[in-house]
């Protein structure tokens, strides 16, 4: 049984793994050292596909991607081939743990938590996320408070242009957005006495992106640069800084929770999973080849010839071309389980350049979540433990590609990633054992003195108390 209600500070850290907040970093940040100090903390486990969406809201919902209906930044559309949508707020098919707690009568404070556009209708206050369109006005719920929010950001910025070449831009506009995000969250906490308080910020994702070969000695395309590197130094201590700030405002009797969605690590390379599904007849064109990064949709596909297609991004979503499905569907129901077989046979031949193994792994939604609701892929491909993004366009010389085909990029996500949870004693910090982003969503609940409901996948985490 829940007990009394405590109040809750949960901020979150896009993309920040145990490696660099509790090891190569923290010697920058004495207010996070602090923290630790008094928390129990140690690494979270990831959801599966360790991605900004779907991973916090299966965190505040104690769901599996499959339950909510969403496994990535963008669905396909039932039927088609190609006509994609992003989710929105109204996407996942289970409540947050603010919709739990604004029903219950709690008052909430909800700052970019994804996806979290349009802001839902909450007891308190939302600010949407990164994935709000730019010329969006109505990202603030109540709407009375938008232009509020944007005297005290000085301007709310939402996220800013990474995967791009001018990194000096990036490297300068990345401590801005976080001294906006916790301006606002500073004058928020500040209004009222909170039940709940959340923060969700995007700046660590970008900067890994951006930086990650400038700091990371292993790094496959290691580059020296004491100005990059000196930008992502820089950024952890403005992090730690605005951190800090904010827990000055915070009583001693809030339960305090440091949070990310994943992790990150050097991204290794590419695999063009069109080109090997047409090296292999699953994919099949008309005519000669495409030149180099033709995207899928203007490539000429002979459809009743292709039995399963591929889009890119942290894994590779697979689409069975299915007969009555599809428009021009050739491959009969019937035979999907036969192919899914032989498609985890003939990835896990695959070899690197080097020679060693790819290290493909095939997983179907069915058999790793609890149910499959929404419009989910046919099968989930990750390569070589995820250090390999998936690359949909097609038209190269060789499956492996030493860049992202979407842009500039030196880093991929990971399943590690954090959790640190404040505890009531002085002086009680240590390190616990890993957990699973299900498990916050029902812990939450608790610590404000609800029973988490019978339904949540995730259990409560009691080691901290």
């Amino acid at each position: 049984m829940a007990g009394p209600p405590q109040r809750i500070l949960a901020i979150g850290l896009d993309s920040v793994p145990p490696s660099l907040l509790f090891d190569r970093f923290l010697p920058l940040m004495p207010n996070v050292q602090r923290l630790l100090a008094r928390s129990s903390y140690g690494t979270l486990r990831s959801t599966d596909p360790p991605i900004t969406v779907p991973a916090w809201a299966v965190m505040f919902s104690g769901m599996d991607p499959g339950t909510l209906g969403l496994y990535g930044f963008r669905h396909r559309r039932p039927g088609s081939y190609f006509d994609q949508y992003l989710p929105t707020s109204r996407t996942p098919l289970e409540p947050m743990i603010w919709e739990r707690l604004s029903r219950a009568g709690r008052r909430v404070c909800v700052i970019g938590m994804p996806p979290g556009y349009p802001p839902p209708r909450v007891n308190g206050v939302y600010i949407s996320d990164f994935l709000t369109p730019p010329s969006a006005t109505d990202f603030v719920f109540p709407a009375g408070f938008t232009d509020e929010v944007q005297r005290l950001a000085d301007g709310y910025e939402f996220d800013v242009a990474f995967r791009a070449d001018d990194r000096e831009r990036i490297g300068d506009a990345l401590p801005r957005l976080t001294r906006k995000h916790f301006a606002v969250a500073r004058a928020l906490w500040a209004r009222e006495t909170w039940d709940f308080f959340g923060l969700h910020e995007i700046a660590p994702d970008r900067l890994h992106h951006t930086f990650w070969k400038y700091f990371d000695q292993d790094h496959p395309r290691y580059e020296p640069n004491a100005r990059f590197r000196e930008f992502v130094d820089s950024y952890y201590r403005t992090l730690d800084h605005e951190i800090g700030a904010l827990l000055e405002l915070v009583p001693r009797d809030v339960r305090v929770l440091l949070l990310s969605d994943h992790g990150s690590q050097a991204m290794a390379g590419g695999f063009a999973i069109n080109d090997w599904l047409i090296a292999k007849g699953y994919l099949v064109l008309r005519g000669a080849r495409p030149p180099p990064a033709t995207p899928l949709e203007k490539a000429s596909i002979d459809w009743p010839r292709t039995r399963v297609w591929g889009a890119g991004g942290y894994y590779a979503r697979l689409f069975y071309n299915l007969r009555g499905r599809e428009a021009d569907g050739a491959l009969e129901p019937a035979d999907a389980p036969a192919l899914a077989s032989e498609l985890r046979t003939e990835l896990a031949k695959v070899r690197r350049p080097d020679g060693a193994l790819l290290g493909a792994e095939v997983r179907a939604p069915r058999e790793i979540y609890r149910a499959v609701r929404g419009d989910a892929p046919d099968l989930m491909a990750y390569f070589g433990g995820i250090a390999w993004r998936s690359v949909g366009t097609l038209g190269y010389d060789s499956w492996f590609l030493a860049e992202n085909d979407t842009g500039p990029d030196d880093a991929v996500h990971s399943f590690e990633g954090i959790y640190s949870i404040s505890t009531p004693e002085r002086g009680a910090g240590s390190r616990g054992p890993e957990q699973s982003i299900l498990d916050i969503g029902p812990t939450l609940l608790e610590l404000a003195g609800i029973d988490p409901p019978a339904n949540m996948q995730g259990r409560v985490i009691h080691h901290f108390r």
